[in-house]
């Protein structure tokens, strides 16, 4: 009977969210207004976008993040929120809030505008200086003078700049909609809230505090978070949840002063083989963890979400030409799939040199920075204490400070964990709540190849709402899939910037009537 019932659950689902629904052609006739909008103010749109882009916003920089605060501020206010600045002892956030009289319901929309630390170096053009090509630098493009631009900009153009899809897109996205929803006489059909994130690339260490401090600003009935890459398919879609995120740097240690490698080598310990041992003790070539209990608590997938996931474009081969990649990890299955699973991913390894920076020496150290993403059922202290007893169990006496001179002679194996930060958990919403159907109903109307994901690869601060507010969590992707995102040459496909325009407008005007 319980099989039954939840088959039964699945054909509702699908046909719930697949079906039409009466505000259709709302809708669709908000967006085309919205579009008619766009199309005639694209020069202004991206320029204002180049403006938000031309500043600096890497988070650890307190006065960058406030210039970044002050001018998104200017941008609310101009459209007539009220707005707040809220810190708890970090980087600035944004609260803002637009109230629609008569409307029911309200609508809060995360987005952050602090963006990962770059290396101008490796940038083909400079990350605060935006600049537009007229293809993908992979495609050759070659550099647009936007002043002198008079008419429509090509949908395939990119703007390549720090943030530009992760995550300032969904700010100018917004303000933009709002702007064409007025021109056109278009009225919120919700109360919209806003919580802008000027540390997320950090992991948001102060907004538990912010929530907790601030608790009756964050009243809502949806929390749509706008942070992430779309489909590599380019189809537009909903996504219901994100791993979660701890971060492990592990050093392994040799003799106390370099020694050259022909005199020594065969003798003393090198790290950076040990480095590479303990590696391949804790993760197979599939990608598979091999710590002990490291899957005990992870849950399994529901029908619900094994049949969306099978019901999603398949881009495994566009992938793999467009990477040139032979044989991805994973046995076979999915990259939807993996990516609800557990990962360990080495983010970079610091150990000597190679070319004409290598010598032939055994060092000291060797060590390792990996990134461990959660699933939903596991949490940081568990997966803290698996990876202390593996590596103890691979003959590891582990410190977390510097080793003394006599804890390296005491024993046979010495390594040093510095776990980076507390982590935290990932998050799922149910794709058959009400207001996950609704959603998905509204979307679907506007696109109706819409892609319905259970989780997306990357983390969020989710939790952190989640333990705190009652309303339902979902994250609207808008950058394009090859955004280049935390990279050097990140960039926006201007068509996904207009499709976001279109989406929250259209979310925005329609949601609370459906």
């Amino acid at each position: 009977m319980a099989r039954i019932i939840r088959g039964l659950t699945i054909v509702l689902w699908l046909a719930v969210a697949g079906g039409p629904t009466f505000a259709q052609t709302d809708v669709n006739g908000v967006v085309s207004a919205i579009n008619v909008y766009r199309s005639a103010h694209e020069k202004a749109i991206v320029s204002d976008f180049v403006d938000l882009l031309s500043m600096p916003n890497v988070a650890t920089s307190i006065a960058d993040m406030d210039r970044n605060a002050d001018f998104i501020t200017d941008l609310l206010v101009a459209r007539g929120f009220k707005t707040q600045r809220l810190r708890a002892g970090g980087a600035p956030y944004i609260y803002a809030e637009l109230m629609s009289p008569g409307a029911a319901e309200t609508i809060m929309i995360y987005a952050h505008f602090d963006g990962q630390p770059v290396q101008e170096e490796n940038w083909t053009h400079p990350p605060f200086s935006p600049t537009l090509l007229d293809a993908s630098l992979q495609e050759n493009g070659k550099v647009v003078d936007i002043d002198a631009i008079d008419g429509a900009f090509g949908p395939e153009w990119r703007l390549y700049g720090r943030s530009t899809g992760d995550d300032k897109l969904p700010i100018i996205a917004l303000v933009h909609a709002l702007d064409a929803m007025k021109e056109n006489g278009i009225g919120l059909s919700v109360n919209l809230k806003l919580l802008l994130d000027g540390e997320e690339e950090r992991g948001s260490p102060t907004v538990g505090r912010i929530l907790d401090e601030n608790r009756d600003l964050f009243d809502a009935d949806l929390l749509l978070f706008c942070d992430g890459p779309m489909h590599q398919s380019r189809q537009a879609q909903l996504v219901f949840g994100v791993r979660g995120s701890t971060t492990l740097d592990i050093t392994t240690y040799g003799p106390t002063r370099p020694l050259h490698s022909g005199h020594y080598g065969n003798w003393a310990p090198n790290p950076i083989m040990r480095m590479a041992y303990l590696l391949t003790s804790m993760r197979d070539e599939s990608g598979r963890i091999l710590i002990d209990g490291y899957y005990d608590d992870v849950l399994p997938l529901s029908e619900l979400e094994r049949d969306a996931i099978a019901s999603m474009p398949d881009t495994t081969e566009q992938m793999k030409d467009e990477l040139s990649i032979h044989t991805p990890e994973g046995d076979g299955a999915r990259l939807e799939e993996l990516i609800t699973l557990p990962a360990l991913n080495a983010r970079g390894m610091v150990a000597g040199g190679v070319g004409v920076n290598g010598r032939n020496i055994i060092l000291s150290t060797a060590t390792v920075s990996l990134n461990l993403r959660l699933v939903p059922g596991q949490t940081p202290e568990k997966v803290r204490k698996l990876f202390e007893v593996h590596i103890a169990g691979e003959g590891y006496h582990i410190v977390h400070e510097e080793p003394s001179h006599d804890t390296l002679r005491n024993h046979a194996k010495v390594a040093r964990l510095d776990w980076r930060g507390s982590g935290y958990t990932g998050l799922k919403t149910e794709l058959d709540l009400p207001t996950s159907l609704r959603l998905t109903r509204l979307l679907r109307t506007i696109y109706p190849d819409l892609i319905v994901t259970p989780s997306m690869g990357g983390s969020l601060p989710l939790v952190e709402f989640g333990n705190r507010l009652s309303a339902p969590i979902i994250i609207l992707p808008l950058a394009n899939h090859d955004n280049n995102q935390h990279a050097e040459n990140e960039n926006v496909r201007l068509q996904n910037l207009w499709d976001a325009i279109a989406t929250i407008g259209g979310v925005l005007a329609t949601f609370g009537e459906i």
